[in-house]
């Protein structure tokens, strides 16, 4: 039967939401979702995979899948497929054995390249020109299994994390429209994944934002966009305080790292070429277009700094 086999869902974030929503609309039996509980601390932006399991009546469960009575829960379903879509928590060897047919899941790269934490930030922040989404089966290594389907998304040099985020949502979204019914139906192809032809990075954390101006204009630019909003931010320091680059583009020119050599347009010294900075904030203000920032301080020759030091008094915000 097309729609017998029995799904449980890992899912949080819009890639989550989007590709369980794919799924229920091809008819799959989802027995039961797996989530988590929003955080105080973060800036929830994204759809709620939670609401989505309560208004179709599916179970949906917010503590981690590899509690002992959640793999009891598992064992009493026997599903068909477990799929893990932006699930946050490393699913266990035990649960991944589980399901008859595989357990998989949608990572936000062309894998093998960009296995592990936040793919689409680095992307941008690294300056790629592309990225995709891959279906994968899971194994005990993370994003090293099987790969059932990928699909390729363009990069433009404009885009910020937020733009390619999106690009990826839907390319994860058709890749699960296509993969599901060869999954159901055992037609599903399996490639192996050649990890030495990859790569993987770690988790970011607010404080890795931060700007270093020897850098080349280049690839601050590409650190602003990869961590602006709805990301913390690109910060720097001047006067003391931590200021925000929310927007920038680089130019050409020269000057010492960090200095700013024109108000307006605000352009800063960096390693290579000259950093336009279009908007930002100061500390808690609200963010403000460079011009604006420009005639309420003086800051002509003042430099922005990497630790919250005053080197020359210029540049005092008040």
């Amino acid at each position: 039967m097309p729609n017998a086999s029995k799904v449980i869902a890992c899912a949080y974030h819009n890639v989550g939401y989007r590709c369980l929503q794919e799924l229920l609309a091809q008819g799959a039996d989802v027995a039961a979702v797996f989530t988590h509980a929003d955080s105080k601390t973060e800036n929830i932006w994204f759809d709620s995979v939670e609401k989505l399991a309560r208004e179709r009546a599916i179970p949906c469960f917010l503590s981690d899948i590899n509690q002992p009575e959640n793999i009891e829960l598992l064992r009493r379903v026997a599903p068909d497929f477990i799929f893990s879509f932006y699930y946050r928590t490393m699913i266990g060897n035990e649960i991944l054995s589980l399901p008859k047919q595989g357990a998989l899941n949608m990572h936000g790269s062309l894998l093998p390249q960009y296995r592990g934490r936040v793919p689409v930030n680095w992307v941008v922040i690294n300056g790629e020109t592309e990225t995709g989404a891959t279906l994968h089966h899971m194994v005990e290594k993370p994003d090293a299994g099987d790969i059932v389907d990928q699909e390729r998304v363009a990069i433009e040099f404009e885009d910020t994390s937020l733009d390619v985020f999106r690009k990826v949502t839907e390319a994860s979204v058709r890749v699960i429209s296509r993969s599901w019914p060869l999954l159901r139906d055992g037609k599903a192809r399996r490639v192996p994944m050649d990890l030495a032809k990859g790569s993987y990075f770690g988790g970011r954390k607010p404080a890795d934002g931060l700007i270093d101006w020897t850098m080349s204009a280049v690839s601050i630019y590409n650190l602003v966009r990869g961590v602006t909003h709805p990301y913390p931010g690109a910060f720097t320091f001047l006067g003391g305080k931590k200021v925000f680059l929310w927007k920038a583009w680089p130019q050409p020119g020269r000057a010492e790292p960090g200095v700013i050599v024109s108000s307006r347009p605000m352009l800063v010294g960096t390693g290579e070429g000259l950093l336009e900075i279009r908007s930002l904030q100061v500390e808690a203000d609200d963010e403000v277009n460079a011009d604006e920032f420009a005639s309420r301080i003086r800051c002509l020759g003042a430099s922005f700094e990497t630790v919250a030091g005053n080197r020359d008094g210029e540049g005092k915000i008040s």
